[in-house]
């Protein structure tokens, strides 16, 4: 059955973990198993930009199933036009994020014995970015700002050919590479989720880990300092750390990457060690228009760089 989508409001324009669906909003697809056993309710977001409204779907209870299963399974029966965007079924692609119960969560991690039991489960798309349909959002705000970030430029290597770097280094590389880019510290971060129009000039905490990752990288050799605090709204993050305790992949976005971050741009800036050392070894900072130079963005636009 379609749903209605004239009822009730996009989860864009309001907080769904603040919001409990109205009755009159709803509509209920009875799954109850034939012996009238255990089922569980989904209350599911349906519609497109236009608007939409939270339809329940009940279903038998199975034991040891995640929310994506019910969802499959929702598919599968009274809703095969549902729209739900999912890969792996591992937690390894990110695909299936979504808002469960007002919370950013991976549907195929979330496990139904975990959730609230004798009440609906919530299942909404992510807030932070435009609706296409369900609970299929569009993401490319995230793959725009990674074209604005300069690649890595690693220095020559040494006279064996061979490139040499501490482990402590390479760890510390290796926690920002677990990144599955499910968004969800995008979707929990207040700078866009509660201003849209900051999307213009704030990369968000997936891209600052990225830029971290280069910038702590002992063989890069590009200066990106200027760049992201010139243009990548590093100064908005007020460090709440929602990112961090939403990550999947346990990455400590906020301690090992924006402080870090923030304190070698305010460095390079305002130090007035840093400045004087400039000054005397006659070395300049490379200015934002210079590193941005070297992104995609610029040095091959496509019509979304434009």
């Amino acid at each position: 059955m379609s749903p209605d989508t004239t009822a009730g409001a996009s989860p864009v324009n309001q907080d769904v973990s603040l919001q409990v669906p109205a009755q009159a909003h709803l509509e209920t697809h009875p799954g109850l198993s034939p012996d009238g056993g255990p089922s569980v309710t989904l209350s599911i977001w349906r519609g497109d930009p236009g608007g939409g409204a939270f339809v329940e779907y009940q279903m038998p209870a199975i034991e040891g199933e995640v929310v994506l299963d019910v969802v499959h399974r929702v598919q599968a029966g009274p809703a095969p036009d549902l729209a739900c965007r999912w890969n792996c079924k591992a937690g390894k692609c990110g695909s299936c994020s979504a808002e469960i119960n007002g919370k950013p969560g991976l549907m195929c991690m979330t496990r139904m014995d975990q959730l609230p039991q004798g009440v609906p489960v919530v299942v909404a798309p992510l807030r932070t970015f435009p609706v296409i349909r369900d609970l299929v959002t569009d993401v490319s705000f995230n793959y725009t700002m990674a074209r604005q970030l300069p690649p890595f430029a690693p220095r020559p290597a040494g006279p064996d050919g061979i490139y040499r770097m501490m482990q402590i280094d390479v760890e510390r590389g290796q926690e920002f590479r677990k990144c599955i880019e499910c968004f969800m510290c995008q979707d929990v971060c207040h700078v866009i989720r509660d201003h849209e129009e900051n999307k213009a000039f704030y990369a968000g905490p997936r891209m600052f880990i990225r830029y971290m990752e280069l910038e702590s990288h002992p063989l890069d050799t590009n200066d990106r300092r200027e760049l992201i605090r010139r243009r990548t709204g590093l100064s908005l993050c007020n460090i709440t750390k929602c990112c961090t305790e939403v990550c999947p992949e346990g990455i400590h976005i906020t301690d090992n990457a924006i402080i870090p971050l923030k304190e070698r741009v305010v460095d390079a800036s305002y130090d007035p060690v840093a400045w004087l050392g400039r000054k005397i070894l006659r070395r300049t900072k490379r200015s934002a228009a210079e590193a941005a130079a070297d992104a995609p963005a610029f040095s091959s636009p496509t019509r979304e760089d434009r």
